[in-house]
């Protein structure tokens, strides 16, 4: 299989980037890599030790942070998150993975990749830790800031068969994100959206309040862009608190010293479950060739990571999955 990295892409790139793909390659012998950026930047980076299924393609131009994403992949054609996605769609890779603009990376996916047949609007993917450590998959997380019921319908598919397919979940259960667990709750999305969902070929468990989200209630989560983003960023702010709080506390004397030394082992493990680089990228599902949105921030593990995701997904045909799936609902 063939995986191509945008090399540009993200707040540490290139450096941690080429220190992640050639981690990936170094595993992997059986995957290609390829490193998709300005080669002058990239190539010191690899320390003269590139491995033989490590390449470079060389792309001129980067989307930055703060492009105006249509425009920026419209008029940046030799981009190297616009090369990436072109080599997706002309079958040159298997999968590409960005730690770039999310924006950009969406309308590479649409405009340059292509949708699957069917599919309305692609949606962004991200697990959000729970405290049995297994996550949630919550979709979509901000590709969309309004969605229609049948958009909500067909992420809870995508969701299901990602969560199945790449994560090995066995019937994973749906929940609908809402302000109320009774099927009446909720505004008109999540009202139109609720029989849909009950008459769908998931295992719906019914409407999941915010508050529950972190007790694991559902494998997989559905909401509209603008509710789902709006609840990872408490969750995350919240979690960067708690954090906060707990340094200070433990750091006061040398009793709160001694009593962080304790539970040093279980504050590690509690931590490392908010830890974005454990889950390495956000799949956007929808997309006619598989896309994986690493966090800007991401660092050399993460990237690493987002590789291994990849290979998973490609082994277990999750694009051919979604639109099989897809293709059936339709014609019923």
């Amino acid at each position: 299989m063939r995986i191509a990295i945008d090399a540009m892409g993200g707040d540490h790139a290139p450096d941690v980037v080429v220190a992640g793909a050639l981690e990936a390659a170094r595993e992997w012998a059986d995957t290609t890599i390829i490193l998709v950026g300005d080669s002058a930047r990239i190539e010191p980076l690899l320390q003269g030790t590139k491995p033989s299924n490590l390449v470079i393609r060389h792309a001129a131009e980067i989307i930055e942070a703060d492009d105006e994403p249509v425009k920026a992949v419209r008029r940046k054609k030799d981009a190297s998150m616009v090369v990436a996605g072109r080599m997706v769609r002309e079958k040159e890779a298997d999968a590409m993975i960005s730690a770039g603009n999310t924006g950009a990376l969406m309308t590479t996916g649409l405009l340059v990749v292509g949708r699957i047949a069917g599919i309305e609007r692609p949606a962004l993917a991200p697990m959000i830790p729970t405290m049995d450590g297994k996550g949630v998959l919550a979709l979509d997380l901000g590709a969309n800031m309004d969605s229609s019921p049948e958009q909500l319908l067909q992420f809870a598919i995508m969701g299901s068969i990602y969560r199945d397919k790449v994560h090995g979940v066995a019937n994973p259960r749906v929940g609908l994100l809402n302000v109320g667990t009774e099927a009446m709750k909720g505004n008109e999305l999540t009202k139109a959206a609720y029989p849909l969902l009950e008459q769908a070929p998931i295992h719906f468990v019914g409407n999941v309040e915010s508050r529950e989200v972190l007790k694991a209630p559902c494998d997989v989560l559905v909401c509209d862009g603008f509710a789902g983003n709006i609840m990872l960023k408490s969750v995350e702010g919240a979690a960067s608190v708690i954090f906060s709080v707990l340094k200070k506390e433990f750091t006061q004397n040398l009793f709160t010293k001694l009593a962080a030394l304790i539970l040093k082992p279980g504050l590690t493990k509690f931590r490392r479950s908010f830890d974005y680089s454990e889950h390495g990228a956000a799949p956007l599902l929808g997309i006619d060739g598989l896309l994986l949105k690493s966090h800007g921030s991401s660092n050399a593990f993460a990237i690493k990571n987002a590789v291994r995701q990849a290979r998973i997904a490609l082994q277990n045909d999750l694009v051919r999955s979604i639109s099989k799936e897809i293709s059936k609902g339709s014609e019923l």
